[in-house]
């Protein structure tokens, strides 16, 4: 089972970045194509962009433009820099494998954007 930590949350206003980052325990994380994921209060949890084993991207089209994802292997770890924020992106952020792996969910990290 690998074991995910969320960090790099906060509040920023509108138009701010924050840099999401998301430790692995094992190694075999560079084997995983992974994804960060969101949620909202009253929504469902939702893709917002994912990065494969061999560096292919894709975004959200509500987050295109404003987010980059990537992954350093040797440090397992996966980041998620975000800029442009909008009160929209408030939500709690985790990452997980893509597919998602239901036994590694972490705890997330909360982001809100707001004024």
């Amino acid at each position: 089972q690998v074991q995910l930590v969320e960090s790099g949350g906060g509040l920023v206003q509108p138009g701010g970045s924050l840099r999401l980052s998301c430790a692995a325990s094992v190694s075999i994380f560079r084997f995983y194509d992974m994804g960060w994921y969101r949620q909202a209060p009253g929504n469902q949890r939702e893709l917002v962009a994912s990065i494969g084993r061999v560096g292919n991207i894709r975004y959200a089209d509500s987050v295109k433009g404003r987010f980059t994802i990537s992954r350093d292997n040797a440090k397992n770890t996966v980041y998620l820099q975000m800029n442009s924020l909008e009160p929209e992106d408030t939500a709690v952020y985790y990452c997980n494998s893509d597919p998602p792996s239901r036994s590694s969910w972490g705890q997330g990290t909360q982001v809100t954007v707001s004024s």
